[in-house]
């Protein structure tokens, strides 16, 4: 095991007893296809599954799995023709039996930082689905609640709007300039330190570098 690889189990083993404490799970997945057997198992034939947007969950191979599986019902967006007919899988969202995303950072203490446009991604997290998954690899993780927010607005923002076709000014320097233009996809800034229902929220951390 090379010093990085160490490096990444011993963060994850602290993370976990720290999520313990919080009433949420924890796992650790060394490689992206581990992660994604292990996302797999913890849905059920005839369960209804949705997922907030995520290069993380696309990079794993993820959403390419659940749109292939015919013994669930998907509420997947990119199927919708009409804003209306997103709006209506956000809504259905909440009452999926799991729900699956990404992080935009973790704490080593444990908490979770997200910062959303729409804000349905967040809302998902806090309340409705059943279950809540999160897969993120370990380079989100990051020491305290003030760097990963700063993480969360710095690093991910940026090529996320980019990705967006956003005409942000971090999309255009690479720096945020705090925007409240238009095309701004920091409306919601979430904060999750505790879930209300024991286990409900599973984080699955792999030791590798994934999505923004």
């Amino acid at each position: 095991m090379n010093p990085k690889e160490t490096y990444y189990e011993t963060c994850a083993v602290s993370i976990q007893k720290h999520l313990e404490k919080r009433r949420m799970e924890g796992y650790y997945c060394k490689s992206a296809k581990e992660a994604k057997e292990l996302a797999l198992s913890f849905v059920k034939e005839g369960d209804a599954v949705s997922f907030g947007g995520s290069m993380t969950l696309s990079e794993t191979g993820l959403l390419e799995e659940l749109r292939k599986k015919k013994d669930i019902v998907l509420l997947d967006r990119s199927t919708a023709a009409t804003p209306e007919e997103i709006r209506r899988i956000y809504e259905k969202a909440f009452t999926a039996d799991t729900y699956f995303m990404s992080t935009n950072a973790i704490t080593l203490s444990g908490e979770l930082v997200n910062i959303d446009g729409n804000g349905n991604r967040a809302a998902a997290l806090i309340w409705g689905p059943k279950q809540v998954v999160l897969l993120a690899g370990m380079n989100k993780v990051c020491p305290t609640l003030e760097d990963a927010i700063k993480r969360a607005r710095e690093i991910a923002a940026p090529p996320n709007c980019i990705r967006l076709g956003k005409k942000t000014p971090c999309a255009v320097s690479g720096s945020c300039g705090d925007c409240y233009g238009n095309d701004c996809i920091c409306s919601q800034t979430v904060i999750t330190r505790r879930s209300q229902e024991p286990g409900r929220i599973k984080v699955i951390l792999i030791g590798e570098t994934l999505g923004y």
